[in-house]
Order: C-alpha cells, then structure tokens, then sequence
C-alpha cells in the first residue's frame, strides 16, 4: 500500500524544484493587501531596524528589507549606530521604540559586536513588536501550538515543504541541524501539525541512516554539499536553508548545504539556493509586521478603548 507522502505527491504540483520567489510573491500580495487596511483604519505599519557597527552584511540585509517593506506599503526607518555604542543606551533607545504606538515593528540586524550579544538585545525587544519572531517568548509560544509570530527562517522552511501538498500528519521529517532559531523551531513547528521529527546534528553517529528514512529532509547547518542524494528516500522532499559563499570557475557562487544536482536526481522536491527558502523568509518578517500590527491594535483597543494611536 502506497504510503501517506506518496499518495500526496501525486495530487501534488508536477515540477520538482520548489520556487520560492513565486511563494513570496504570493505572500507579498497578501501582506500589501493587509497593509492597506491597516493604513486606512488609522494603524499603518511602521518597521524600525536597528544595526550598530560598520559591516557589509547587515548594510545588505537593510536595503533588501527597505526595498521589500516598501513594495507591500510598510514604513521603514533604518537607525545606524556606531559600533562602540553602550549596551545600556542602546537598550534604552530599543524600550522607547517598545513604547511608541506609532512604531510596530523592530528589528535587530546581524551581526552585532561583541559587546552586544544577540540574545541580549533581542530580549528588550517587546513581543508584540518582534517581527523576527526570535523573542524567548514567541519561539517558546510554538512549543504551545502558538504558532502567531513564529521565526521568519524556520516559518518559511516549513511553508516551502507545504507546496509540496504533501499532509504533515504523520509525516516523517528529518531536521539536519538544532539551532535556536532555525532547527529547533521548525521541529516543533512540524510536531504542531503532527509530523514525527528527527533532529540530527553534529555528535549524530549516522546522519544518512536517518535522512534515508524520512519523507522530507531540512538541512541548516552551513556546510556546502554535507547531504548527497545517496542520503535521500526516492520522492523525498528537501529543504534546504543553507547559504554559503564557494569558489567557482566563473567566480564566487552562493550554494546550499545540499548538492543541488545529485539530490535533484533523487528527490521529489528540493529548493534552489538561491530562489528556494530565502526569499519567503523575507515575505514571512512582511506577514509578521502585519501580525504584529494587528495584535498591538487590539491590545491598544482593549486597553485604551481607542482603535488608533494617538
């Protein structure tokens, strides 16, 4: 008798490479349209990222989240601070923004110096206004099937393995890689739809004996080509949220953490890097700005009895 994940994927879409550019294009058009109607009702939406030092990488993400939250109606203010700025202001400047109504959304851009630990400053970050779904508070809500303003990767990972149309009931799922803010969340966003997980990471004694088991695999562990399609079931789906910088004949290329073309052999589905998981991790911080909207218009109401911000 053929199994639950087979009987899916022959309902399921015909071609085997995931695209989640069209996903986060969908998306998009679901978050502009609530933005309108947040922005007419008198609560626009409005992001504030925060970044401090002088570093490449977090000047790139501000401009591809500037040019995203424009395209769907959001505000976005991006603040600059110098690198030896003390953890105490910063703070301070992050619980004003926690207590301006006509802020909604703040995010922490990566990576911080030294002396401002990650964790540290996205703790002062109030939970209605964590777009990034990466306060204690929201990741510890899946645990509770909370599932409201989850973190942005781990959300699209398991959106992308959803195109597959594949049910999670029952599915088995091997999760390659336990981070905080990755791994783990999608673990127990799977087990919230009642998928049997696996999580494997690095004192894992036979990492393909498990990957040859599950239905779908996610692998987010930074290694370019650590899984092959000899690691896969046939027909299996494959996540994969890696993204590393390796030398090619033509130059620098961005790959995964799978082989791309032999596990495109083997499996059902597999997701591009880049086009696959990345562009719906930022059309999932879009659809988080509008929960996070929408839930401190309520507590404001409920609160204040007044419906916008004064």
């Amino acid at each position: 008798m053929p199994s639950t994940a087979v009987l899916a994927r022959e309902s399921a879409p015909s071609h085997k490479v995931l695209d989640g550019r069209a996903l986060a294009q969908r998306i998009r058009a679901e978050v502009a349209a609530d933005v309108a109607a947040l922005t007419a009702s008198g609560w626009p939406v409005r992001l504030v990222s925060i970044s401090a030092g002088d570093t490449e990488a977090a000047r790139l993400y501000v401009r591809n989240q500037s040019r995203a939250a424009a395209s769907v109606g959001m505000d976005f203010e991006a603040r600059d601070y110098p690198g030896d700025i003390g953890s105490e202001e910063l703070t301070g400047i992050i619980q004003g923004l926690n207590t301006d109504p006509r802020v909604t959304g703040i995010i922490i851009q990566r990576p911080t110096p030294a002396h401002l630990p990650e964790r540290r400053l996205q703790r002062s970050v109030h939970p209605l206004k964590d777009v990034e779904g990466m306060h204690p508070a929201n990741i510890g809500n899946i645990v509770y099937n909370d599932l409201k303003m989850g973190p942005c990767t781990a959300v699209a990972a398991v959106e992308m393995l959803r195109e597959t149309r594949m049910s999670l009931k029952g599915l088995e799922v091997t999760v390659i890689g336990h981070s905080a803010i990755v791994g783990k969340p999608i673990a127990f966003l799977l087990m919230a739809e009642g998928a049997t997980v696996t999580v494997c990471h690095h004192m894992t004694r036979n990492l393909a004996m498990h990957s040859r088991s599950a239905d779908a695999v996610f692998v987010a562990v930074g290694k370019p080509g650590l899984v092959i399609g000899d690691m896969l079931k046939p027909g299996a789906a494959l996540i994969d949220i890696g993204i590393n910088q390796v030398d090619g004949p033509d130059g620098p290329r961005v790959v995964g953490d799978a082989d791309f073309d032999g596990c495109h052999e083997v499996a059902g589905w597999i997701t591009p890097v880049p086009g696959g998981v990345g562009p719906v991790t930022v059309a999932m911080l879009l659809r988080n700005a509008v929960t996070a909207a929408k839930l401190q218009r309520d507590h404001y109401a409920a609160t204040f009895g007044e419906t916008a911000p004064g």
